[in-house]
């Protein structure tokens, strides 16, 4: 019975991200926009490609599980849904309960749908991707794909593919996109991209959201600008920080602390250490339900692997080692020596990347994850200089 009602809250939960009742002006056209497109494609089988093009917190979600329930619970249509995360999947095959006509089996990760649809020779009507940045762009044996690039696949098997991607989301070398490779792999095929530049997920004014990207792009750091409901405030101590994200839970709820890579083993422990602050981090867990909405994930620090495309209400961000502070310039360093996830730094065959390249992954990771809260951000760093600057900018 408990589980029952449990299940019941978090697919509240989840249906209050990815459907909304009053879509705004911008999301009502660009949805019309994508059916006519859909629609046209549908009749011509040309293997067209849609995109939805965004930042974070931009709607892409709503917009795209508009489409979804409207092509994918029409029975006239061979569709699928795809996402290459594993707890963005299992938030959709939630959502799938609840969704009349929606049949779960047709919810996949790209690589089992493009292996089994090759070996059985099936051709789909409409593919939608949600995290396309997050498809593979080259082999990975050991992920059982051993093709060249997965969109070049889907696109392949299916009349329309709908595929989101956010450029500024792209943080390991095996999932490397950017809209030369991206419109590459198009080819000559038809596509049409559909922008979406406002901000729906965060109560945060332009201008704060202009202080998160700037903070994070290394460029000279002001003090945060307090002109809107969104809340803000900078900590000495992580294990304060953590303390004021335990209550925001236990009001709200949907408040966790997440954290960079690159914290040091001590004693062998692999946990987030700073201060009083002491917490393993988030595990992949088989259970249905996602890391973000698990009662029991406020006792462990979620990553960008487990908060990718998810809301929080507030955050507690810590800065992890590898983002330090120079004096000179007055901003954020990036040191990707002192990031110790070594899968974004894995070697492609294809191509060589740059530091810069690199540090532009790490950086896309802190920029995703200080985004995740709706209400508020509550934000230290390891590093010392980093946390005493930020500090001091907040008197």
């Amino acid at each position: 019975y408990l589980r029952c009602i449990m299940s019941f809250i978090m697919n509240k939960i989840l249906k209050e991200q990815f459907f909304v009742d009053n879509l705004s002006a911008e999301q009502e056209a660009v949805i019309s926009n994508m059916n006519a497109y859909i629609g046209d494609g549908l009749k011509q089988n040309d293997h067209r490609v849609a995109i939805i093009q965004g930042a974070a917190g931009t709607g892409k979600s709503v917009v795209l599980m508009n489409l979804v329930t409207k092509y994918m619970t029409d029975k006239r249509y061979k569709t699928a849904l795809v996402v290459n995360h594993p707890e963005l999947f299992k938030a959709y095959k939630d959502l799938a309960v609840d969704i009349p006509g929606m049949r779960d089996k047709d919810i996949t990760r790209p690589t089992p749908l493009i292996n089994n649809a090759q070996k059985r020779n099936w051709q789909y009507d409409v593919i939608f991707v949600d995290e396309a940045h997050l498809l593979l762009s080259k082999p990975e044996p050991y992920m059982h794909y051993n093709g060249e690039n997965q969109l070049a696949d889907l696109m392949s098997l299916a009349k329309v593919v709908v595929v989101v991607y956010d450029f500024a989301q792209v943080f390991q070398s095996k999932m490397y996109w950017d809209k030369d490779l991206l419109f590459k792999t198009i080819g000559n095929n038809p596509y049409h991209q559909f922008d979406m530049d406002f901000q729906y997920r965060m109560v945060a004014s332009q201008e704060q959201v202009d202080w998160l990207d700037d903070l994070t792009a290394e460029k000279p750091l002001k003090p945060f600008p307090y002109n809107s409901e969104f809340e803000f405030k900078v900590f000495d101590k992580a294990g304060d920080l953590y303390e004021a994200i335990k209550e925001k839970n236990k009001e709200f709820g949907q408040s966790r602390v997440v954290a960079t890579s690159g914290f040091p083993r001590i004693d062998g422990r692999h946990n987030v250490e700073m201060d009083t602050f002491n917490l393993p981090w988030d595990e992949w867990d088989p259970q249905r339900t996602h890391w973000a909405k698990r009662e029991g994930s406020i006792t462990q620090v979620g990553t960008i692997y487990t908060l990718q495309g998810f809301d929080l209400n507030y955050v507690g961000m810590i800065i992890g080692p590898s983002f330090g502070y120079d004096p000179k310039t007055d901003s954020v360093t990036i040191i990707p020596e002192k990031y110790s996830h070594k899968e974004i730094f894995k070697k492609r065959q294809d191509r060589k990347f740059t530091e810069d390249e690199f540090k532009a992954f790490i950086a896309n990771v802190l920029n995703v994850l200080i985004k995740r809260g709706k209400y508020g951000l509550y934000l230290t760093a390891y590093d010392d200089a980093l946390r005493a600057r930020l500090l001091e900018l907040q008197k």
